[in-house]
């Protein structure tokens, strides 16, 4: 796949735009991170917690969280000129995983964010896009006061082929976050190239 650039003189290109799925675990920074680089006000379907979903919500190591995305948040973000991507959060809980089918009709790639934390609640994403062949990568959220690892002991804790990429970034942080965007792009065309010529050998 090549994206062109518009030549000096000639009408702009119209722009590839690119679906992009942001999961992982409850409380694991989706939400902040599709905000931290949409380009438009982020389309956010939060709630708060309630009584009634204790017995279900874990909160521990979020305690501080109130609120939980309960159908998806949205966002877009211009790479280039010619590329824009549309950025899906999925719902963390498991009660709204049957929206992650929906979600993901149609999406070129996926960032698995991961608390160091909590590894454990993004196995879940990671099984659902190994199974279905959807390339991702793994985006280890830097979390104030929260441990840091070698990323192959990230990737070795979550049982990672050694073609995932494993990122550390800052969902917060605008820079750090289309950092991971690109990596998703760059390794979703590499995940397409290789499957072509597995086809065609």
């Amino acid at each position: 796949m090549i994206f062109g650039r518009s030549e000096r003189g000639k009408p702009p290109v119209e722009p590839v735009t690119l679906k992009i799925l942001v999961a992982g675990g409850f409380g694991v920074g989706k939400t902040t991170l599709v905000g931290a680089v949409s380009e438009i006000r982020p389309l956010r379907t939060e709630e708060f917690l309630t009584e009634a979903g204790r017995p279900v919500d874990d909160t521990t190591g979020v305690e501080g969280k109130h609120t939980t995305t309960v159908a998806m948040d949205f966002g877009r973000i211009t790479l280039r000129e010619d590329l824009v991507l549309y950025l899906f959060g999925t719902p963390g809980q498991e009660r709204f995983w049957f929206m992650w089918d929906e979600l993901s009709e149609g999406a070129l790639g996926a960032v698995v964010l991961a608390d160091t934390r909590r590894l454990e609640d993004c196995f879940a994403a990671v099984d659902y896009f190994e199974r279905r062949a959807i390339p991702f990568v793994v985006g280890v959220n830097c979390f104030e006061g929260a441990p840091r690892y070698p990323v192959q002991d990230v990737r070795r804790a979550l049982d990672l082929d050694d073609d995932v990429p494993v990122l550390l970034c800052d969902a917060r942080d605008r820079e750090s976050v289309k950092d991971v965007l690109v990596g998703v792009v760059q390794h979703a065309m590499r995940f397409g190239a290789e499957r072509r010529q597995t086809v065609t050998t």
